[in-house]
């Protein structure tokens, strides 16, 4: 049995489903709401740490720069640079440097003459990169102005301050360049992590010089130099989220990953650590929840299901043994203590007494329906033949018709009562299927024929015959086609005079000389690979596009005195044999049949 083949099966799926999908969206939506709030909270955090490293940097760039001004102030240093003698400069170097190493951590003090000559350097950081004296910060303080700047070395980097050394106010006289250097090294990364709860990561020409992470990290920290945007970088302890901070103004004013840089970092494994937590709790709850709802589902669908389950097995009964009038017994039956499934089964029970009433009823209004139809098809059967010998006999009553035309007519009458008869004959048969008799026939004779015994209707029709001759006999059921053709060409024949009692000369409602006018019907044959083809055109009045859906349905008729069955009836004699039967209305000049039949015995159907 197929899964879903039990409604019990389909009321559990579905509402065990509907469950497990409920549960599943809110255990994720919470689970997803939780973890986008703590995410927001970690680069809160960490946004509000930057702007407190951006205030200390910047604290402690204006404390360097006081303190620089003050040094080179002093006016026995002054004298000291002005003699240009380094052993005479040195010893205040490294004064100034011992001053200055608790307040400021200055581990650098750098004097340099009028011409950018080092006269003094006191220190513990060994600065190689070029030739100090043509440093870009101590080549603008020569030139008069203070400049900040970041020097970077093998255990992390000097921001240094450097300011002119000047003599006079009025016109102040460049002496030399003071540069006071403070280490940003991983001490004070350490600092700054404990000021921030963020480890703190020190970069400068796009190398990382100093940080509180282990070494092993600093090829993946570079990456992070590129963009001030929140990021995440996966590093051997976990997963972060970092954010660079440019150390200070100056190095705000620069752009690109070689800027001074500071990189703030949160572990967004230990902040978010609480969330396993949450996240193992709501899903040992939303188990619990989907046992509980999957065994619920299972109950109410028994519920549901075990009332149908008893009326299902009434009804197959039912279907076995034909008894429609068999009831379901409601005492003492477990299955129907529910309101709602007694009220079904009470109903059920209404039905199979109604059944019963129904059925004589029925029975006698088929009968009379069965009579009707029956009479209906009598006399749209009989109705051709009767107007053919009709005009048999108007013939034979005219005094000046001669011996052919008389043995033409009374040939005419032999043939329609003999076809009365198979008529009656296919009526004491009318509930046994289309019995065909096969037999090679020439359709185009067939057609010919049809045309001469359909004439004497309306004689004034213009009637014209496009025979292939290459046409040869073909296997079908001569009588049968006849008449499916007799129904149609008699069909054409009215829609054409109901266009003349319209009062308009050709189909399209246009006047054409009768020299020039084309004929009123034409039936037209044509040999195809294994078929042949019929063609019954017509200039009437054509098919309404509402009704074209309808024109093969027996009883429909536009006519009133149709019966509906003329097209029916050749519709069922051309499928029985077949072939294929179809309508195609020609707008503005009537309708065409074709009709395509096998021309091969053995390819009709019996």
């Amino acid at each position: 049995m197929k899964l879903l083949g039990s409604l019990t099966n389909r009321i559990f799926l579905a509402s065990a489903a509907l469950a497990v999908v409920s549960i599943a969206a809110a255990v994720y939506f919470v689970s997803r709401t939780t973890t986008r709030q703590a995410e927001a909270e970690l680069q809160r955090g960490l946004i509000e740490a930057g702007a407190l490293v951006d205030q200390q940097c910047a604290t402690f760039l204006q404390a360097l720069t006081v303190m620089a001004r003050l040094v080179a102030d002093d006016p026995r240093l002054k004298a000291a640079v002005d003699t240009g003698d380094p052993p005479t400069v040195q010893p205040f170097a490294r004064a100034y440097q011992e001053q200055l190493r608790a307040p400021l951590r200055a581990p650098l003090i750098v004097l340099t003459g009028k011409d950018g000559s080092v006269l003094a350097e006191a220190g513990d950081v060994d600065i190689t990169e070029g030739a100090m004296g043509a440093l870009p910060e101590i080549q603008q303080a020569l030139a008069g102005r203070e400049a900040s700047g970041f020097w970077p070395y093998a255990d992390g980097v000097l921001q240094v301050m450097t300011v002119p050394i000047k003599i006079g106010l009025d016109r102040p006289e460049i002496m030399g360049a003071l540069t006071v250097g403070s280490r940003l090294d991983h001490e004070l990364a350490e600092t700054f992590k404990r000021a921030t709860e963020s480890d703190i990561v020190f970069a400068v020409d796009g190398q990382i010089r100093a940080s509180t992470l282990p070494a092993g990290d600093r090829l993946r920290l570079a990456s992070l130099l590129k963009t001030s945007d929140v990021q995440t970088i996966s590093l051997e302890n976990g997963e972060y989220v970092a954010l660079r901070r440019p150390l200070g103004p100056a190095a705000a004013a620069m752009t690109g990953e070689t800027a001074p840089s500071v990189l703030l970092l949160r572990s967004r494994s230990e902040r978010l650590q609480f969330l396993n937590a949450i996240n193992t709790g709501l899903g040992v709850v939303g188990m619990l929840a989907v046992l509980a709802a999957t065994i619920l589902s299972y109950a109410v669908a028994r519920t549901i299901t075990r009332p149908l389950a008893t009326i299902t097995n009434v009804m197959r009964e039912m279907s076995a043994t034909g008894d429609l009038t068999r009831k379901i017994p409601l005492r003492h039956a477990a299955s129907f203590d529910d309101e709602d499934a007694k009220l079904l089964a009470t109903t059920f029970n209404t039905l199979t007494d109604s059944i019963a009433r129904f059925q004589r009823e029925a029975a006698q209004r088929e009968r009379l329906s069965a009579l009707g139809r029956l009479s209906t098809v009598i006399a749209h059967e009989i109705r051709n033949p009767l107007m053919i010998i009709k005009a048999s006999l108007r013939t034979l009553g005219n005094e000046q018709v001669s011996r052919g035309e008389i043995k033409q007519a009374l040939t005419d009458v032999d043939e329609e009562v003999a076809r009365l008869n198979r008529i009656v004959n296919d009526v004491l048969d009318f509930a046994r299927p289309i019995r065909f008799d096969y037999a090679p026939a020439d359709v185009n004779a067939l057609c010919a024929d049809v045309e001469q015994a359909t004439r004497r209707v309306d004689q004034s029709m213009s009637v014209v015959m496009n025979t292939d001759p290459a046409l040869g006999p073909i296997v079908t059921d001569a009588e049968r086609l006849r008449t499916a053709l007799v129904n149609i060409l008699a069909n054409a024949r009215h829609a054409v005079a109901a266009r003349r009692s319209d009062g308009s000369g050709a189909a399209d409602g246009t006047s054409v000389a009768p020299a020039l006018s084309p004929p009123d019907i034409e039936i037209e044959t044509t040999a195809m690979r294994n078929a042949v083809r019929l063609a019954v055109r017509d200039r009437g009045i054509g098919v309404k596009a509402e009704d074209m859906p309808r024109v093969f349905d027996p009883y429909f008729t536009t006519k009133r005195t149709g019966s509906g069955l003329g097209l029916a009836i050749a519709k069922n004699i051309i499928e029985g044999m077949g072939g294929t039967i179809v309508l195609e209305n020609r707008a503005g000049t009537g309708a065409e049949i074709r009709i395509d039949l096998p021309s091969r015995e053995g390819s009709h159907g019996a």
